[in-house]
């Protein structure tokens, strides 16, 4: 089978298309075709050594996409042949709380992620995938939409008329976006790029904030909810906007912490969490039953991901990730095998 590795160093000018032997079920593992994959931040640090500096090489990159299976071993009962599924993020994350040893099943690193024509893994590792939708949608699911969808309803506590906070239009931002219009909650967004904050109004935004044009993007969140602030707020930023979304979330309000986009580390106050008495709470995608769950809801409510306009094939990974560095996109980036 071909296969995308980061060979020998970290970088994107690492990446190389390799030819590895094609993989055979063991006891209770199912053989995936993969049809698609999806982008994630993640996925870019990775490969950069961003991530986790002494992650073994090489490494299969990318921890989201979705496939058909082709082959089951033996003692599989959940899955036959010619169902379509999608890898979950973390392997040995089946339900209940996340620890030490779940963290180390995690796809794309340091487990080997699905950039290959086929990826071999146990039967519990996969979900189905909502008929509706097709594979480049799919394939968008495992990371960004399990993410938002606990930050919102499982770590998170979003009701019908709340008001909710997404920072940018990628992956994450637009998923908490889609699921929170279809829980009954108004939605803000933010961005630099007012043609993605049309795009987002017609996602169902109820406001919309330039933070180019506002830099002040907190108080203008503050203005939109009559002084009170927004009951939940998904921070994709990081350490350079923390302290706004602190300011932008309301009394006893959450803080979903999600993303590094505009750093790790920065000096910051902890005031505003005591005097405000909020919810800080980290979010690491999340569980099989949580991923379920999301399918669920998906098919209930008829939601289609939101992919950008520009799509790239199996062999393009490098420049795939090159677009999503330069931040123009809108929803996930997907490559096609």
């Amino acid at each position: 089978m071909k296969a995308i590795v980061i060979q020998g160093s970290f970088g994107l000018g690492s990446l190389a298309e390799v030819t590895l032997p094609d993989p055979t079920p063991g006891h209770g593992q199912v053989v995936i075709r993969m049809r698609a994959a999806s982008l994630n931040y993640r996925d870019l640090m990775m490969i950069r050594g961003q991530y986790n500096p002494r992650q073994p090489l090489p490494l299969v990159p990318f921890s989201d996409g979705v496939g058909e299976v082709i082959e089951v071993g033996p003692s599989v009962t959940r899955l036959k042949k010619g169902d379509r599924v999608c890898p979950i993020f973390t392997q040995a994350w089946q339900d209940g709380e996340l620890d030490a040893e779940k963290l180390k099943t995690t796809l794309g690193g340091p487990l080997p992620g699905v950039l290959s024509e086929l990826f071999v893994t146990g039967e519990s590792g996969v979900v189905k995938v909502p008929a509706h939708l097709s594979d480049e949608e799919a394939a968008t699911l495992p990371c960004a939409a399990v993410t938002a969808y606990n930050a919102l309803f499982c770590a998170g506590r979003v009701s019908p008329g709340d008001t909710v906070l997404v920072q940018g239009t990628g992956g994450v931002s637009i998923f908490a976006l889609q699921f929170a219009r279809l829980a009954g909650a108004r939605m803000i967004v933010t961005s630099s790029s007012d043609a993605k904050l049309e795009r987002a109004k017609s996602l169902g935004a109820w406001a919309t904030i330039n933070y180019k044009t506002t830099p002040d993007w907190d108080k203008k969140a503050l203005e939109l909810t009559g002084g009170v602030g927004v009951d939940h707020l998904v921070e994709v930023g990081g350490a350079g906007t923390l302290a706004r979304s602190m300011r932008a979330t309301r009394i006893a309000g959450t803080v979903s912490v999600i993303g590094v986009l505009s750093g790790g580390a920065q000096e910051m106050s902890v005031l505003p969490i005591l005097m405000k008495h909020l919810r800080l709470q980290g979010i690491m995608v999340g569980s099989r039953a949580m991923f379920e769950a999301m399918n669920r809801a998906i098919e209930a409510g008829g939601l289609r991901p939101a992919i950008d306009d520009k799509t790239f094939s199996f062999g393009e990974a490098r420049e795939a990730l090159t677009y999503m560095e330069s931040g123009g996109h809108f929803g996930k980036i997907v490559l096609r095998f």
